[in-house]
């Protein structure tokens, strides 16, 4: 266990990272969204090709038509280029504020219990950053090559897969954005898990961002999910303002390991502070006062009551 001194001195460096960082990890959440916001609103008025307009032209005896249905698709996306290009930049900047979050948490983590997976910094690192980098120059590329789509002769279906998925630019960037998206999920995973064990983070709030990274790395359900990570970091950002309910976890000030209790320590808890005592028989002591009922088998029955009346009476 590091010394008194080492440790208020890394309460204190904690403190101030987390002052700084509080309001860009707030704004980072909001951003995020914005972003899924944007990309979906637009594309979802991109035009789509039905199952009957593909099959078209193969219907009509063209196996390769000089005008892909698919074209007027690749021509929406050269036009709204920049509203594309917008809501990626706006989402490099909410991986940016995540990677910071996270670089934060794994250090106050990492002194609190050094046993901590080493390799989750530069994961961090690598899949934050890249993945910021590499989602908007995917989008930058997308948008010339659409735009070169849009003003050429070729508008074949050949054309349109090499504008939209089968270039070799595409498939590069595709590539980069899933091996940065997987850094910086297991990276986000291995933080969170650990940071649970330490008690810097409640347990639905790791919960919560182990799930906001398997979402980075599978983004399922669009704009709806993409709201679960955002949440994540609205949370952290009210935890490094020290604006947490209840305050902060204890182990923040304490500048060491406070782990939460599990349910059998909280049942054990809750045992020992129960109200009452047991008698020497086992069985629970009558308790004075005017709210606490006498034990059932203790208490004289009516019906003896009764027949004792009725002997008198007799």
């Amino acid at each position: 266990m590091p010394p008194a001194e080492e440790i208020r001195q890394q309460v204190e460096r904690e403190s101030a990272r987390r002052a700084r960082l509080g309001v860009p990890a707030f704004a980072g959440g909001f951003l995020y969204f914005l972003s899924a916001i944007v990309v979906t609103a637009t594309l979802s008025s991109a035009p789509t090709v039905g199952l009957v307009q593909g099959l078209a032209p193969a219907l009509s005896g063209q196996a390769n038509p000089a005008l892909s249905p698919r074209a007027s698709e690749v021509k929406y996306i050269s036009h709204h280029a920049l509203t594309l290009i917008a809501g990626s930049v706006i989402k490099s900047l909410a991986l940016i504020a995540l990677t910071l979050i996270l670089l934060l948490l794994l250090d106050a983590t990492r002194f609190r219990r050094p046993q901590t997976w080493s390799a989750a910094r530069p994961l961090v690192l690598v899949g934050g950053i890249g993945l910021a980098v590499v989602n908007v120059a995917h989008q930058v590329v997308g948008a010339i090559q659409a735009h070169s789509f849009a003003v050429g002769h070729d508008l074949s279906n050949h054309a349109v897969e090499q504008a939209l998925t089968r270039g070799a630019v595409n498939v590069g960037s595709q590539y980069i954005d899933l091996l940065a998206a997987l850094c910086l999920t297991a990276g986000m995973i291995a933080v969170s898990v650990n940071a649970i064990r330490v008690g810097l983070l409640t347990r639905w709030m790791g919960v919560i961002g182990i799930f906001s990274g398997i979402l980075i790395f599978l983004p399922l359900g669009g704009a709806t999910l993409e709201i679960v990570p955002a949440f994540w970091m609205l949370g952290m950002g009210i935890l490094y303002m020290e604006r947490w309910p209840n305050g902060d976890p204890p182990a923040w000030a304490a500048g060491e390991a406070r782990p939460w209790p599990t349910q059998a320590e909280r049942r054990a808890e809750r045992e020992e502070q129960a109200p009452g005592e047991r008698s020497g028989n086992g069985k629970p002591a009558l308790a004075s006062g005017p709210d606490v009922a006498p034990d059932p088998e203790l208490a004289p029955s009516a019906g003896g009551s009764s027949r004792k009346r009725r002997r008198k009476r007799r």
